[in-house]
């Protein structure tokens, strides 16, 4: 009773994961478009990477997050996307961890802005990083199932039965 519980439930927990997920990268990326040099300069305010592959990641990255969270909402190369997802929250979260030890006050950059922070500003380090692990929950539950309601993978793939198995072309099936 539980498995088939789990079988109804599992594509709508993957389309809220996904539309949850999306929205927050195309918030990300679209925040930072009207001015990519404070982009470039809130990757800069790490103090990881040289000068110019930072200028040049402030730059790219917020296409990267439109791109991202477009195909997550369409549900296209899901799980695809969840792994690049998750390699980024990573290097998010390794980031910020590692300026909070380094006792950097820096704006995170997330949500556009970014850059060195007053004396007495709080970086607000912890909230970031869990914000970011629970993201990072949400692409590892995509990479592990992509199959969601409403997305373009699933009308595009196989059908897949609650028993578990995958019916292929062929008109056969297979037991995963």
């Amino acid at each position: 009773m539980a498995g088939q519980r789990w079988a109804l439930l599992r594509p709508w927990l993957g389309a809220v994961s996904r539309l949850i997920l999306g929205g927050v990268w195309i918030a990300a990326g679209v925040s930072k478009l009207d001015d990519l040099a404070a982009s470039a300069r809130a990757v800069s305010a790490y103090r990881l990477l040289p000068h110019d592959v930072a200028t040049f990641l402030g730059g790219v990255l917020p296409f990267l997050e439109i791109a991202l969270g477009v195909l997550l909402i369409v549900g296209l190369a899901t799980r695809l996307c969840g792994a690049v997802s998750a390699v980024l929250l990573v290097a998010y979260i390794v980031g910020i961890a590692s300026a909070w030890a380094r006792g950097l006050r820096i704006d995170c950059g997330c949500f556009g802005g970014g850059g060195d922070l007053s004396a007495e500003a709080d970086p607000g380090y912890a909230g970031e990083i869990l914000r970011d692990v629970g993201l990072l929950v949400l692409a590892g539950f995509l990479m592990a199932l992509p199959r969601t309601r409403y997305s373009v993978d699933s009308a595009i793939l196989p059908a897949e039965s609650t028993s578990g198995e995958r019916y292929v072309a062929n008109g056969g099936s297979e037991v995963e």
